[in-house]
């Protein structure tokens, strides 16, 4: 299995989805607990005027889980193989508005879709799991959707490092 542009931190490259899911799971424990505990600017500090705050990261990452969703539930729902669409991070960013979002809302947002991914993930068959998935990456390697999972637990862990540096 080829390598993912993201930084994983957390599970190891060809493990399972089902370890992913773990992987996921124990940063929603963790997450509330410390964005709940900072002060308001640390949540909205930025560095530059390009760069996103904390709560805009996290933002980030609700965009990401609803796009990961909605691919998670075409991929066994489409003719094969499914073919990623990428989507424009930056304006959603700012659409959102995230950095004017109560906290509470946002968190909220990022755990339940996450809870749905999860929910997804746990029942889908090891046939669905191994659907090919063309990610269009520069490679032109097809992949699968455990492996679209696994890619999306590794972005999550890349963005949470962000999130918890000081």
């Amino acid at each position: 299995m080829a390598t993912t542009h993201w930084m994983k931190s957390g599970f190891t490259e060809g493990e399972e989805p089902q370890a992913a899911v773990g992987y996921l799971k124990g940063h929603m424990a963790v997450l509330p607990a410390y964005f709940q505990g900072l002060p308001e600017e640390k949540l909205l500090y930025k560095a530059t005027t390009d760069t996103w705050s904390k709560k805009e990261i996290l933002g980030h990452l609700v965009d990401s889980a609803i796009h990961n969703l909605v691919r998670f539930t075409a991929i066994p729902l489409t003719h094969s193989p499914f073919v990623i669409r990428p989507y424009n991070q930056v304006g959603l960013v700012k659409l959102n508005r995230y950095q004017d979002l109560p906290l509470p809302h946002l968190i909220g947002l990022w755990e339940s879709l996450n809870r749905q991914i999860i929910f997804i993930i746990e029942g889908l068959s090891e046939h669905q799991l191994s659907l090919p998935v063309y990610p269009g990456y520069e490679d032109g390697v097809l992949r699968n959707l455990g492996w679209v999972f696994s890619d999306y637990v590794a972005h999550v862990e890349h963005h949470l490092k962000q999130i918890y540096a000081p």
